[in-house]
């Protein structure tokens, strides 16, 4: 892990602001055996990286002190999903190598065959003090038509993978749904993925299966939650985006956009809540002499988008013995002092 001591000032000042950003998000620490954070970023064109700290005005793309932001995000989670890594996985080795260090880990699909998978890859990056991968990891394939027919798969292949805490296993598919000039191009693959997601995972998870606590997150390209009909493609079969979402953009600008979602099925998820998401709106304060859109080639023109989950079950343990209310205000008032 290089050492934060050995960073240049504009580095430095870069990692200053966005821990106040990261704080002003009220993004919780990680707390051992209580909590669990999931992220998902879609990292801008995340693969040539230029090994330089300073600015390159004839290569003004990602270097190492963008590298150095991107890991401050990262590092603030359990588990990151991560859309846009390209056919070089440098940027990718780098950040978990060179910046995260020997406690991280990283799961990486192959490459999207075809034009329309723009040669990208999905990836999930992890602390591997705090979670493990559970051994499932697989993509996506649409299964063909009733008559024996093959259908039209992904362009850019979904991917699933299992982690397990000490005390908790879950499951997380991410997406990177095509973009698409006219947004009802996108309809088809969120119809596709939502019912893939309904029929062939939920529908066949049992407490046996590899697949419980379904987490979908992604990058699903979808401009606006509520009556949208790309939002509600993607919640046709029951998904769920948290309350503390769903008025949250995803993306800077003058017309930011909802593209970016975390969801699961109500109901169907173990893992306890804590009611808590948001999002990292970093603008301004990473390269803050660059304008946002040059900066964006740097980090990314998405922010990165997170819920908690709480794996401590102490009190729900201790109510049901004593058979008191877990979720009462203060559920062990009649045990005396």
């Amino acid at each position: 892990m290089i050492d934060h001591s050995a960073y240049p000032v504009a580095t430095v000042e870069d990692i200053v602001r966005l821990r106040r950003r990261l704080d002003a998000a009220a993004l919780p620490a990680k707390t051992s055996d209580r909590n669990l954070l999931i992220g998902s970023w879609n990292i801008r064109h995340f693969g040539r990286v230029y090994r330089d700290w300073e600015e390159n005005p004839g290569s003004p793309k990602r270097n190492l002190r963008a590298m150095a932001a991107i890991a401050e995000v990262a590092r603030r989670f359990d588990v990151l999903a991560v859309q846009e890594v390209k056919r070089d996985t440098a940027a990718l080795r780098m950040l978990v190598g060179d910046f995260l260090g020997p406690d991280w880990g990283v799961m990486v699909s192959d490459v999207s065959a075809g034009s329309g998978g723009n040669v990208e890859r999905l990836a999930f990056v992890y602390d591997s003090r705090r979670v493990v991968p559970s051994g499932l990891a697989g993509e996506i394939v649409l299964p063909p038509t009733p008559e024996g027919d093959p259908v039209t798969q992904f362009d850019r292949t979904p991917y699933i993978v299992g982690f397990r805490t000490q005390r908790e296993r879950f499951t997380l598919l991410t997406a990177h749904i095509k973009y698409g000039a006219v947004p009802e191009d996108r309809l088809p693959e969120l119809q596709a993925l939502a019912s893939y997601i309904a029929s062939e995972i939920r529908d066949r998870s049992t407490d046996a299966s590899e697949e419980n606590n379904l987490i979908v997150l992604g990058d699903f390209n979808i401009d606006r939650r509520g009556d949208n009909p790309l939002f509600q493609a993607f919640v046709s079969t029951g998904l769920m985006v948290p309350e503390a979402l769903r008025q949250l953009k995803t993306t800077y600008g003058t017309e930011p956009k909802h593209y970016d979602q975390i969801a699961w099925f109500m109901g169907e998820v173990d893992l306890l809540t804590t009611g808590r998401a948001g999002v990292v709106d970093f603008v301004g304060a990473v390269f803050p002499e660059l304008t946002p859109l040059q900066m964006s080639y740097r980090v990314s023109d998405h922010f990165p988008i997170w819920v908690e989950f709480r794996i401590d079950r102490s009190t729900q343990q201790m109510a049901n013995t004593l058979g008191v209310d877990a979720g009462a205000p203060d559920p062990f008032a009649g045990v005396a002092d």
